[in-house]
């Protein structure tokens, strides 16, 4: 949960923290699983069969840049058992450079991806806890002035869920309904 000075949290019966780089494996078989979700081909950029194609060293540089040491942060919900219960990564975008959908970067900001909750994971605190995780450390990164996400259209669930967290939508990209984090309004 954010506000913590090590980034760690509780959710339920969850630890929310950080990815440690040398758990690229477990990083692996989650995003693998949560590309078997129904929603993932509106939910996510990468098919299931791309991602089972990547070479070891992709999973070990991905995991490394969403570690402690990486330039972005990646946060895992940990049940008691060790399993993964679900994860939030965010992405530090930097001015003046160009975003995956090829948009201008108008200022330093942080993009939250990656949010997936394992089924029978769903319904409590889990993905509340694991955005809020995500959205406090990139508010605490100096220079960030907002946290944004990707929502596709046909995606309602999670658009509803995002709303509920604090995220407004603020325009469109094709597809896509970016939202924002402003939890005042």
């Amino acid at each position: 949960m954010s506000g913590t000075n090590d980034e760690n949290g509780t959710s339920g019966d969850c630890l929310i923290r950080p990815v440690r780089a040398d758990e690229w494996p477990a990083a692996r078989e989650l995003r693998l699983a949560s590309l078997t979700d129904p929603m993932a081909s509106v939910a996510f950029m990468e098919t299931h069969e791309r991602a089972l194609a990547r070479p070891e060293a992709y999973w070990r540089e991905r995991t490394a840049n969403g570690s402690e040491r990486g330039p972005n942060r990646q946060f895992v919900a940990e049940k008691p058992t060790g399993d993964w219960a679900g994860t939030a990564t965010v992405i530090l975008e930097e001015a003046g450079t160009q975003d995956f959908m090829g948009q201008r970067v108008e200022r330093r900001q942080a993009h939250l991806v990656a949010v997936f909750v394992r089924a029978e994971a769903r319904g409590g605190t889990v993905a509340r806890d694991l955005v809020r995780a995500a959205v406090g450390w990139a508010m605490a990164e100096e220079g960030v002035s907002r946290v944004r996400l990707l929502v596709h259209r046909n995606n309602e669930r999670a658009e509803a869920f995002y709303r509920k967290a604090g995220f407004v939508h603020t325009h469109s990209v094709a597809d896509e309904r970016e939202m924002e984090y402003r939890p005042d309004l």
